[in-house]
């Protein structure tokens, strides 16, 4: 199985937000084997068009300045389809990455990756290690993985990581018949804004379905009934609300 490695850096937690991707990185493992050769690797940062805040720039080191000159995702995104074509992807806290990835390629007119095939490290390490922390750094010191290079997150040195993550987890390089980790398709990890945002108003409208009718104090239900019928008179008798059938007709 074709596996792909993959991390995302950004500017910030939320797409829908207006937060955008200034990394990518992707290393390729086939037959449990970690390809670096340049065929094998996708690497590129991102011009994100809109100011990376300091706070983020502690985090991952890159800042407007390493960015300004670089290409924007559309720029990049069909390579990027191109090199991930076919593989399953491998990713740790898959609906991080998948939502800030799907989101640019709708924003872009690609096409969407919902349908890939995806891994998520994360939810397996929870299970694998329950009631213990799972993040990449510790993952590493659990697998005896070193990562003494890691001052700051990157995506690429995060994905080879992951690779090695990967591995330790499923019982090495040594091919294991039945250790890979079950994969799901990425419309399992994160859904395109307009879909949620659907089903978002559906539960809050079910909701004021389901609501009591507020209660009516005895003198405002008096003048309401006697607005009503001001109302019919002043209408020569004709309201709809005393011929319902006039209602049905128009």
């Amino acid at each position: 199985m074709r596996l792909i490695m993959l991390d995302t850096e950004t500017t910030g937690l939320s797409p829908l937000n207006g937060d955008r991707m200034v990394e990518i990185g992707a290393i390729e493992v086939l037959d449990r084997k970690v390809l670096s050769s340049d065929q094998h690797v996708f690497h590129q940062y991102i011009n994100p068009e809109r100011d990376i805040p300091a706070e983020v720039v502690r985090i991952h080191g890159i800042d407007n300045a390493k960015v300004k000159n670089k290409p924007t995702f559309k720029e990049i995104a069909q390579d990027f389809l191109n090199f991930i074509e076919g593989a399953t992807l491998v990713i740790h806290n898959a609906s991080f990455d998948l939502g800030f990835i799907m989101h640019e390629l709708r924003l872009n007119g690609f096409e969407n990756i919902q349908d890939m095939q995806v891994i998520d490290t994360l939810a397996f390490a929870r299970k694998k290690h329950p009631h213990q922390r799972n993040n990449l750094d510790a993952l590493c010191d659990r697998y005896d993985i070193d990562r003494g290079m890691r001052d700051l997150h990157g995506a690429l040195l995060d994905s080879e990581l992951l690779a090695e993550v990967y591995l330790g987890m499923t019982g090495g390089r040594q091919f294991s018949l039945g250790m890979d980790i079950p994969s799901l398709p990425a419309s399992s990890f994160v859904q395109l804004p307009e879909q949620s945002r659907g089903r978002d108003e559906q539960a809050e409208t079910a909701k004021i379905m389901k609501r009591q009718s507020p209660p009516i104090a005895d003198d405002e239900h008096e003048a309401h009934l006697t607005m009503m019928q001001r109302i019919h008179e002043e209408s020569g008798g004709k309201t709809v609300w005393h011929h319902p059938e006039l209602a049905e007709a128009s």
